[in-house]
């Protein structure tokens, strides 16, 4: 491995006046690689020298510049354009006179949803070894291991530093997306909604695909249970749009979903689909159009064991306090706070012997489902 070059330790490069930057490519003779790239590639010739003997060649076009050097070692082996309909062009890929790679691909890539590949996923709250750093120097946890085929994505994310985050506006090209703070607060601007909201325990919301947004800042040791779909996706910048600012548009359809920040302190409880729960409802299904439903579930005094079975395509509980042993598939889980459990459409399951203090936040896909559920034996 190459190792890195020693630099100065005053090195004061804006004192440069760095203008630009260009990449180099290598040749074995500057033609016919520069008529392929100003002919065939639409560059043109910022400035080429030595005028009675050409070896070097400056171009630019669609964003980049090249500094096509006659007799260099190495330069780069591919150049990617960036197309509106990359199959217009007959080819999607060409191969320049000197090897370079022409690779032409879509600016405005779409969304790919892999069909869910459903399965049984228990996901224990385990020490320092289960979390990883992730973007911004962020810790997570991933409770879907296996993505489910690379339909579904849920990660426990921590923050352990406070303070102002480096983050920059940018949006998700996603199918649906939802946050859960689960500890601190996190401060965040989104587009149309006015000033910075702040999330704190227990509130949620929907990032609806496409939204611009941008992480503000947040509490020292804050965290969110953040569940999304499809599992990779596109993040883009938006650099043209300041976030925060004053457009106020509630209510506003961001590709048939609307945003919702649901306040836990405002919201109310009401009886779950099973006896013996109730349930605060984030109003995520309505927003969603019933893509997806999401809510804090917990126990009511007295609650019998309920057998349950579902035609989900996603069914997906995070245990926020207490405990609970899930009766499925012949064997007894107990669960614990930080635990997590994704269940299969049409696998029985029953919650049973749920201490007093048990709040689970439950995420479906879709919202509403059929249900069969046959009670059992008292927690």
């Amino acid at each position: 491995m190459a190792q890195p070059a020693s630099n100065p330790p005053d090195l004061q490069l804006p004192r440069a006046g760095v203008r630009s930057a260009q990449v180099l490519v290598a040749c074995q003779t500057l033609e016919p690689t520069l008529s392929f790239l100003v002919q065939t590639l639409g560059f043109q010739v910022d400035a080429i020298f030595p005028a009675d003997n050409p070896t070097t060649a400056m171009l630019s076009a669609h964003g980049v510049a090249l500094r096509l050097v006659q007799g260099a070692a190495g330069g780069a082996t591919d150049l990617y354009l960036l197309c509106d309909d990359p199959a217009a062009a007959g080819a999607t890929q060409l191969t320049a006179p000197n090897g370079l790679r022409i690779h032409l691909v879509a600016a405005d890539p779409p969304m790919r949803q892999p069909a869910t590949r459903q399965a049984l996923v228990l996901t224990r709250g385990a020490g320092a070894d289960a979390w990883g750093v992730g973007r911004a120097g962020m810790r997570y946890r991933d409770l879907v291991p296996d993505r489910l085929g690379g339909a579904f994505i849920a990660s426990h994310i921590r923050i352990l530093e406070g303070g102002p985050v480096a983050d920059y506006v940018h949006f998700h090209k996603i199918r649906f997306q939802a946050i859960f703070c689960r500890k601190g607060w996190v401060r965040v601007a989104y587009e149309g909604q006015g000033a910075p909201l702040v999330m704190r325990e227990g509130d949620c919301v929907l990032q609806p695909p496409m939204i611009r947004h941008r992480v503000m800042e947040s509490s020292p040791g804050a965290e969110v249970v953040e569940i999304c779909t499809p599992a990779e996706h596109i993040t883009i910048a938006d650099r043209s749009l300041p976030l925060p600012n004053a457009d106020l548009q509630p209510g506003r359809d961001f590709s048939g979903q609307r945003f919702v920040f649901h306040v836990a302190a405002d919201g109310a409880w009401a009886p779950w689909r099973v006896p013996g729960f109730e349930a605060r409802d984030t109003g995520i299904g309505h927003a969603t159009a019933g893509l997806a439903g999401v809510r804090v579930v917990r126990p009511l005094a007295g609650t019998n064991a309920t057998t349950q079975s579902h035609d989900t395509e996603f069914c997906f509980y995070f245990v926020l306090a207490g405990s609970v042993t899930i009766d499925i598939d012949g064997a007894a889980q107990i669960l614990g706070v930080d635990d997590s459990i994704t269940i299969p459409g049409g696998m029985a399951y029953a919650l049973n012997r749920c201490s007093t203090d048990l709040a689970l936040l439950e995420v479906t896909l879709p919202e509403s489902f059929e249900t069969t559920s046959t009670a059992t034996s008292n927690n």
